[in-house]
C-alpha cells in the first residue's frame, strides 16, 4: 500500500454515476456496455455519451495534486465514470488501449473538453486547469468500449499494446 492507503499497482480508485450532471457519486460496482456505464445518465447528449464517449476517465493522482493546489475537486466531481490511480496519465492519448479488471477493454477515443458546470471545483472557476489544449496531460479522457463487463474498485488497470497481425499492421478493432 502507498502512503495514501491505495494499492501500488494501477487500479480503479472509484466508480461514479449520476442521474445526469455533476457531481457523479461513487458506487461499489458497475456493468460497462458499448453504450456506457449502467446506471449513469448524461444531461447533454450533444457533448456527452454515445459510443465514442461511452466512459469518461480521470486520474485520482491528478485530482490529489489539484487538491494540494487548493482546488475542491474530488473523485467523481468532474463527471468521470472511472477514477483511475497509479497510471502515467500524461502518456494516455487517443488510441491507447486499457484493460480494466478481468473483462473490460476500453480504447481512449478523445480528450474531454472542460465544462462550465465544473467551475465550482476550481479556484477562481478556472476550468482550463483540466484543458488538454492549455494544460496537456491534465484532461479527462473519453473512451469507447471494446469489451463489456463488470468493474469494481481495486480492479487492475493495464495499458495494453495494440495487437498486430503477422504483417506488422494494426489489427482492426
Amino acid at each position: 500500500m502507498s502512503p495514501s492507503g491505495r494499492p501500488l499497482y494501477p487500479h480503479v480508485h472509484q466508480i461514479n454515476v449520476s442521474d445526469g450532471g455533476v457531481p457523479k457519486h461513487p458506487i461499489f460496482e458497475a456493468k460497462i456496455s458499448k453504450e456506457g456505464m449502467e446506471g449513469d445518465r448524461q444531461k447533454n447528449l450533444k457533448v456527452h455519451g454515445g459510443p465514442d464517449r461511452a466512459v469518461c476517465l480521470f486520474s485520482a493522482d491528478l485530482i490529489e495534486r489539484m487538491q494540494d493546489e487548493g482546488h475542491t475537486i474530488d473523485a467523481g466531481s468532474s463527471g468521470e465514470n472511472l477514477t483511475l490511480a497509479g497510471l502515467s496519465w500524461e502518456t494516455l492519448e487517443p488510441g491507447t488501449l486499457l484493460k480494466i479488471g478481468p473483462e473490460v477493454q476500453l480504447e481512449v477515443a478523445s480528450y474531454c473538453a472542460p465544462c462550465e458546470l465544473n467551475a465550482r471545483w476550481f479556484r477562481d472557476g478556472d476550468i482550463n486547469r483540466i484543458s488538454q489544449r492549455i494544460n496537456p496531460g491534465w484532461s479527462r479522457l473519453y473512451a469507447r468500449v471494446l469489451r463489456a463487463g463488470l468493474v469494481r474498485p481495486g480492479d487492475v488497470v493495464e495499458v495494453m499494446e495494440i495487437p498486430l497481425d503477422a504483417s506488422g499492421e494494426d489489427l482492426p478493432r
